[in-house]
């Protein structure tokens, strides 16, 4: 089912269409991911946070051209900061053939938009990058290791929502 569609300049005239990944997708996701980054990406230490724990389902979409083929991917995984509920954004990959269109803005503007259900979220990466969306540097908050905690960014979904939330981010074991 569609969520979005992203046409105009900007990406060729191509139309991308945003929806909800699919049980079916999930190959061809990893496949995208596995192409997007290193060897070895699953030894992170956010990877250690998802094992064994299910998907945000409803904030994970992928991008698929007019052909069906998927160029962008996102995902969302629950994690608990400090005992505190809170979203661990991550992975999210754009296929190199479709760099520069603004895909990857489209996911996590998309995506953040349909997190009416969660105060905060998390990830780990680039500050320049993810600046722009509203993630900031997360003081007191704890990756596991090796994580660069000058990495450690976060964004409030509701005002105040990361003010005293501290502490170690572990893995999700329920509400």
């Amino acid at each position: 089912m569609p969520y979005a569609n992203a046409v105009g300049p900007e990406r060729g005239g191509i139309d991308l269409e945003l929806s909800l990944e699919q049980d079916d997708d999930w190959w061809e996701v990893e496949a995208l991911f596995d192409h997007a980054f290193a060897p070895g990406r699953e030894a992170l230490s956010s990877y250690r946070l998802r094992d064994d724990v299910s998907p945000v389902k409803e904030l994970c979409l992928v991008s698929r051209d007019e052909t069906g083929i998927i160029g962008g991917a996102i995902r969302y995984w629950p994690v608990r900061v400090g005992g505190a509920a809170a979203l661990l954004l991550g992975p999210v990959a754009v296929h190199a053939t479709r760099q520069g269109e603004g895909l990857g803005r489209l996911l996590i503007e998309a995506s953040l938009e349909r997190a009416d259900d969660w105060e905060r979220v998390m990830l780990v990466g680039d500050a320049p990058y993810y600046g722009r969306f509203g993630f900031q540097k997360l003081k007191d908050v704890e990756m596991p290791p090796p994580t660069n905690p000058d990495r450690v960014l976060g964004r409030e979904l509701r005002p105040g929502a990361w003010q005293g939330v501290t502490g170690p981010v572990e893995k999700w074991a329920g509400t």
